[in-house]
């Protein structure tokens, strides 16, 4: 295939919530920007991998950028404009469209794919910003400490050279740090390095968190869906984790605080139990509809049943790779057809024909999601590296928040660790609302290279936390706005945070656009 070329002042690779935040930042100060996506969706999370938003308490009021606050509040306004709410839904400020009990806004996939759209369509109209979709990075050209150029390769088999002053990685697995020779760490660090309580006794760049195929299912009473017998359902259908007492495909577990407490999940929502797996990641409730308007609730299934975690996707060769992805599809839809015929009914009964799966609301064929949720990337060896005594409140204590002199955003959850994929270690750890410093953005070396989405400078454990979508949209925010600024005044990112003019300055320029760099110091925690 013929070589075409493009050159722009800041490239971004990696079209999720951090490089269509990176990309729209970069722009918005008046840098030409490419934004490239392996899939046809922007959006990472919350659209190819259809993953509803994970938040903290206080997002309604503060601890968001204020472009993360306007997608909230045009989330709501698409579903008020389109859609027959009920009037209560539609009087309602804090509209929760699936009313799913993990986020104070459960919505579509394919509305926060028109919201991000059209926040990049003006930029995009005006020629400052090209949007690449079906294009994966493929190899890079360096020189010394900076890079020259990445290649990209369509899936037809085009290539693209792009050049630019600035490359951005927002990529789910950050992808462009090998190919580029960036410095960087994966799997699971020692405690010997960090210091983590929580750490291996030795590290191991293999042991990574779970991912995820989601899937999408209405329910329709009476009806009969079920899918064809999955290839490999018998194998998932007896599997029992290493670190569990009960089959995978079970309502019985062991708690997450305490596994040697058993706990039961309820599927379908009862009268009884507050939180049913049903109704978990719903993302539309048809209870806030007009009459008639939907068949079914619709919800997205992202469970402890559906996490993958026999292989690593990254780091392995191409035949393993692709083993464990085909794997993680056959665990899901393995899981769907469980719940059609097997799964345990209140009446005695076994499986739930009348479960649909909705490849139209995920804009796929068989009702998986485009792209797996990815929860832990590879994370570049960063100037300042933010570890378990950064967050833990364990170990800050009294201590509260950490403050960074160079903070550039803020976030909040738990140090939330999925089943990893060879210590199998998992856990849930308390933790205090973070600060997000410059230093975890600038790699040890090469100046010319950004961290935009779960790759900056954090080891797997506090990943765990700063993986979420406002932090991820944040990051990718902020690494914009830093590459714009280094273009602008000819220093580079680490001259930013090394020279106390230049930090004050750019700090000072994110906080006008809208970037809260720290917590209030009136909060209640």
């Amino acid at each position: 295939m013929k070589n075409q070329s493009g050159t722009a002042d800041v490239i971004v690779v990696g079209g999720g919530l951090g490089g269509c935040m990176a990309a729209l930042s970069a722009a918005k100060l008046g840098m030409n920007v490419i934004l490239t996506e392996a899939t046809n969706w922007i959006g990472g999370q919350l659209t190819s991998q259809a993953v509803p938003p994970d938040e903290h308490p206080w997002i309604e009021s503060f601890g968001c950028t204020s472009t993360y606050r306007e997608f909230r509040d045009r989330i709501r306004r698409y579903y008020k404009e389109n859609y027959p709410l009920t009037d209560t839904a539609k009087n309602n400020e804090r509209l929760n469209p699936g009313n799913g009990w993990v986020s104070r806004l459960c919505h579509e996939p394919k509305a926060a794919l028109h919201v991000l759209e059209a926040m990049l369509a003006p930029y995009i109209s005006s020629g400052r910003l090209t949007l690449l979709l079906g294009w994966q990075v493929e190899s890079a050209e360096t020189n010394d400490d900076r890079i020259d150029t990445v290649h990209i390769k369509h899936a037809d088999g085009r290539i693209k050279k792009l050049h630019g002053s600035y490359y951005l990685d927002a990529t789910e697995c950050g992808d462009l740090l090998p190919l580029a020779g960036v410095e960087y760490v994966s799997g699971a660090e020692a405690k010997s390095e960090t210091g983590e309580p929580h750490a291996l006794d030795f590290a191991d760049a293999l042991d990574m968190q779970s991912f995820t195929y989601v899937f999408a299912l209405d329910h329709i009473e009476n009806g009969n869906f079920t899918i064809a017998k999955p290839e490999q359902y018998d194998f998932w259908r007896s599997f029992i984790p290493a670190h569990s007492r009960f089959p995978l495909f079970g309502w019985k577990m062991g708690d997450i605080h305490d596994p040697s407490i058993d706990k039961e999940i309820v599927f379908l929502p009862d009268g009884k139990e507050p939180m049913p797996f049903w109704t978990y990641r719903r993302i539309l409730d048809r209870s806030l509809f007009s009459e008639g308007f939907l068949e079914s609730d619709i919800t997205l299934i992202n469970w402890a049943q559906n996490d993958y975690y026999l292989g690593p996707i990254y780091g392995v060769s191409e035949e393993e790779r692709q083993t464990h992805l085909k794997g993680a599809r056959q665990q899901s839809l393995a899981l769907v057809y469980w719940l059609q015929t097997e799964a345990p009914r209140p009446d005695g009964g076994k499986g739930y024909p009348g479960l649909r799966l909705r490849g139209d609301v995920l804009g796929t064929e068989d009702g998986i999601a485009k792209h797996p949720y990815i929860r832990e990337s590879r994370r570049i060896k960063a100037v300042y590296t933010i570890t378990e005594h950064d967050v833990s409140l364990e170990i800050r204590g009294t201590e509260g928040i950490k403050r960074y002199e160079d903070s550039v955003g803020v976030g909040s959850y738990h140090l939330d660790l999925h089943t990893t994929t060879k210590s199998n270690r998992g856990f849930f750890i308390p933790s205090l609302p973070y600060e997000i410093p410059l230093g975890a953005f600038l790699p040890i070396r090469v100046k010319n290279l950004l961290p935009a989405c779960k790759n900056i400078g954090t080891t797997q454990i506090t990943n765990g936390c700063y993986r979420l979508h406002p932090t991820e949209w944040n990051i990718g925010e902020a690494a914009g706005y830093l590459a714009a600024y280094s273009m602008m005044n000819q220093v580079t990112p680490h001259e930013v945070r090394e020279n106390k003019e230049h930090l004050n300055a750019f700090l000072t320029l994110i906080t006008n656009q809208g970037i809260e760099t720290h917590w209030p110091d009136s909060m209640k925690l």
